[in-house]
């Protein structure tokens, strides 16, 4: 648990950190109100948007990792079902309306507290463009992905797991724990 300088988000007491009663690991507790502030991994959710057999990745223009290429995804919102927020994120990072059609992986990352959860989805229409997170859009065939500038370890998974499931012809549910490449420094476009 990151234990930087932390307040009560109740009463903004400054918190301490301790095991409470019942509970197996440290936790953000408020010595005035008693609060317990649970710090919890962050769910990231997207699509691998599929149109007429292609791909369909964003070249990142935020950071981290700004300039490399990613599949649409992004935080889960409160209220949000995961079909919703990588539908919603998909539409955000590429302007496109894609079709989930199933859940296809959930990779865990202990290290920076998240879990990455992708579905495969069709692009009805060739739709896509530019939007304030992405400087470019395209359709890749699987033989033109850019694997050197893909932006995450979660990214290059999924999409290996992808065309493996491709070869099979069917695609199957993946579950995996992933750890943190440390990745050459972020170029500038």
């Amino acid at each position: 648990m990151k234990q930087n300088k932390r307040f009560c988000p109740q009463c903004g007491t400054q918190v301490n950190f301790s095991i409470p009663a019942g509970d197996n690991r440290q936790r953000a507790v408020c010595p005035e109100c008693h609060h317990i502030d649970y710090d919890n991994p962050r769910l990231i959710t997207g699509t691998i948007p599929i149109y007429q057999g292609k791909i369909l990745l964003c070249r990142r223009d935020i950071e981290p990792r700004r300039g490399y290429w990613t599949l649409p995804a992004g935080f889960m919102e409160n209220q949000e079902s995961t079909s919703m927020g990588a539908l919603r994120e998909t539409l955000e990072e590429c302007g496109s309306k894609a079709v989930c059609k199933q859940a296809f992986s959930m990779l865990s990352i202990p290290q920076i507290d998240q879990v990455h959860l992708f579905y495969l989805a069709e692009l009805p229409l060739a739709d896509f463009h530019t939007t304030e997170e992405s400087s470019e859009v395209k359709l890749f065939n699987i033989d033109e992905i850019p694997w050197s500038e893909l932006a995450f370890n979660s990214i290059t998974r999924t999409l290996k797991l992808y065309l493996e499931d491709k070869k099979k012809g069917r695609f199957s549910f993946h579950e995996e724990t992933l750890t943190i490449d440390f990745l050459p420094p972020i170029k500038v476009r």
